[in-house]
């Protein structure tokens, strides 16, 4: 093969047998082909159901297990909530005071559908959507990429109106089905199979297997650092392939039926983590290949039911949206503050391999092209606002990390969110005065390179940001 004649971009694979793998970019065969794009600007949103603990400043519980940090913009201090992420500090933004103002007054039950597009999709009215962040970014870099965008969830589908199981909504407002199932991303991602690929795949251990010859005939071209770059990457594709039927048994487990106050489980908690830990390494690897540079993942649906509820059994507790209606009894606000520990944990394990990973072009690390968002449109007791959000990386897109940024007004304290809230809706006052969260995604949109000063009806960015 001549590199002149074959030049290698973001859609060349590896090929033999008839299965094909997509490659990392190669600086070896570069020149010409990505100049105009030589770095990659890469989003990922996660969202997570039911909201954060925010037990009152009053209850013992507020010192350890309340979501929020305590102190000011730099000198704030994480909870044990969210001390998972102290190695991160310098790379990472938490952001209270934002909400959608269209579902300020929405159970959070329904909050999923609308945590990415800002439409008011509340109530028990027509149900009506529109373009999702990631969507919007996706139009914008999916021509550089083999797939637009990739959309996955632990539930998969799309669930119903009100009852989203997909984070992403097209220009015309209609949901993307995510996909759940490890090995079917791995397979859309990296395998393309041709006519006999298949039996031979299931003769085969790994699919990687088919493609050595390939990889060592193309590794005769390489630069000794291309040769690194190919070796890690293919030692980690096939770690994640490994992993893939030990993951799929989880998506078979039945839900168990138990009480949230015994912890006597019978599921095993390694699948669920196992599991959750796979789904996060396919995203890296889907922007480590630039297969694609937009990734949403939805950590099971509002309201619980299906696999979701099962990833809390990784840290030993019962159902995970039933700790969000257990807080009062003995020690609830350490159970769901220990889950959205594991949730934070996991993301921060994700964030760190980006961090770890340097760009080819010497641009810094995939964490510095990379904005990651991790949030939910739920606080305490599904009240829809102040929402919970971190945002990680993106330091070569403008974003300066290491900050706890308070906006509106009447948020001291963590407190907004923090009242009375019950099945049937808000029973409280609200007197905080929140800033609608889609300035900060025109920030993102921005910061992205998308020209636009307009998100779901609100104009301009977030400041400070």
């Amino acid at each position: 093969m001549n590199s002149k004649s074959h030049p290698l971009n973001r859609r060349t694979f590896l090929r033999g047998s008839g299965v094909a793998l997509a490659l990392p970019w190669l600086e070896t065969f570069a020149a010409g082909s990505r100049a105009k794009d030589a770095t990659p600007k890469r989003f990922l949103s996660v969202y997570h159901p039911d909201g954060v603990g925010l037990p009152l400043k009053s209850d013992p519980a507020w010192k350890d297990w309340s979501w929020f940090p305590r102190g000011g913009e730099k000198d704030f201090e994480l909870t044990k909530v969210l001390d998972v992420l102290q190695p991160l500090r310098s790379d990472i933004t938490i952001y209270s005071g934002l909400s959608h103002p269209a579902a300020r007054n929405v159970h959070g039950h329904s909050n999923a559908d609308q945590y990415l597009t800002g439409a008011p999709v509340g109530g028990s009215g027509p149900y009506q959507n529109t373009i999702s962040l990631d969507q919007v970014y996706a139009e914008h870099a999916g021509d550089f990429t083999r797939h637009s965008s990739l959309v996955m969830s632990t539930n998969g589908g799309v669930g119903g109106p009100r009852g989203a199981q997909t984070q992403s909504f097209n220009r015309e407002g209609r949901p993307i089905p995510a996909m759940n199932k490890p090995k079917q991303i791995f397979d859309l991602l990296f395998v393309t199979s041709g006519k006999d690929a298949a039996a031979m795949l299931a003769r085969s251990k790994s699919a990687l297997d088919l493609l050595i010859a390939s990889t060592r005939s193309l590794g005769r071209q390489l630069s000794k650092h291309d040769q690194q770059t190919l070796s890690q990457y293919l030692d980690a594709v096939r770690d994640t392939e490994l992993k893939l039927e030990k993951a799929q048994k989880w998506l078979t487990t039945p839900v168990p039926q138990v009480d949230t106050r015994n912890l006597h489980l019978d599921a095993e908690p390694k699948e669920a983590r196992l599991y959750f830990q796979t789904m996060y390494e396919l995203i890296y690897l889907a922007f480590l290949s630039d297969s694609t540079r937009v990734a949403t993942f939805q950590l099971g649906r509002e309201n619980g039911e299906g696999p979701h509820d099962l990833l809390s059994l990784a840290v030993g507790l019962g159902g995970a949206h039933g700790l969000t209606h257990a807080v009062k009894n003995p020690g609830g606000w350490q159970n769901l503050g220990t889950y959205n520990r594991y949730q934070a944990e996991e993301f921060g394990r994700f964030a760190q391999k980006l961090k770890d990973t340097p760009e080819p072009n010497g641009s810094g690390s995939m964490l510095d092209n990379t904005l990651a968002m991790h949030g939910s449109a739920s606080s305490s007791f599904h009240l829809s606002r102040n929402y919970p959000i971190i945002t990680a990386g993106g330091k070569n897109l403008g974003f300066t990390n290491g900050r706890y940024l308070k906006f509106g007004t009447g948020n001291e304290d963590n407190q907004a969110g923090a009242g009375i809230v019950s099945d049937a809706g808000w029973t409280g006052k609200m007197e905080v005065e929140e800033l609608p969260l889609a300035k900060l995604f025109v920030t993102i949109l921005q910061r992205l390179g998308v020209e636009s000063d307009e998100f779901s009806g609100q104009t301009g960015t977030l400041t400070r940001v």
